[in-house]
């Protein structure tokens, strides 16, 4: 009788940390549902689609940006840097603007530029960006700053990460460490070839 009585806590036990760890399992959120888009650089209308075949790098943010967006740029342009030849003639990164009033097309070509050759940056109409922002999950919006700035944009951080097949595949947290941005732009170059 004891054994039964044995086997059927040991039963519960098991149910219960069974049911426990279920619950407790880390979320992994969907992921948006991203997509094509054309917006304006400065030289003239870009798609996702044009870069088909890459790895496209997806960052939303702005030129005025006192400190996020430097950083998170300067992480990707320093894995960028740490790419081979051949794997960084298939990586770009898009610095989509979400101020457009002040961020103009040229003033964005010089600020991407800064942080390499591989970077481009595009904007649209207010209400362009916003369409974009919407498909990839990007809140953003502007905040009164007193100051010669006068306002900021609080915005997402996160980096998009788009196969060579132009779907959304992975995002990157604010500041990820080269290695993890290299090892993702790695996996997902061998994962989708050149498709």
């Amino acid at each position: 009788m004891m054994r039964k009585w044995l086997s059927l806590v040991l039963v519960l036990v098991l149910a219960g940390a069974f049911v426990t760890a279920w619950w407790l399992r880390p979320q992994h959120p969907s992921l948006p549902p991203g997509g094509d888009f054309t917006l304006q650089s400065a030289q003239g209308p870009i798609s996702l689609h044009d870069f088909a075949g890459q790895v496209v790098l997806l960052y939303f943010g702005y030129t005025s940006c006192p400190d996020v967006c430097p950083t998170n740029l300067a992480q990707l342009a320093s894995a960028i840097r740490d790419l081979r030849p051949e794997e960084r003639r298939r990586v770009r990164v898009l610095f989509v603007s979400v101020d457009p009033q002040r961020d103009t097309p040229k003033k964005l070509a010089g600020y991407a530029h800064f942080f390499g050759p591989d970077f481009l940056g595009i904007t649209g109409t207010p209400a362009a960006v916003a369409k974009v922002a919407q498909a990839y999950g990007v809140s953003y919006r502007k905040v009164d700053y007193p100051g010669a700035l006068g306002y900021l944009m609080d915005h997402s951080t996160l980096t998009y990460v788009i196969g060579p097949g132009g779907r959304l595949r992975q995002t990157l947290p604010h500041a990820a460490p080269t290695s993890d941005i290299l090892a993702a732009v790695r996996h997902w170059l061998t994962a989708e070839g050149s498709s």
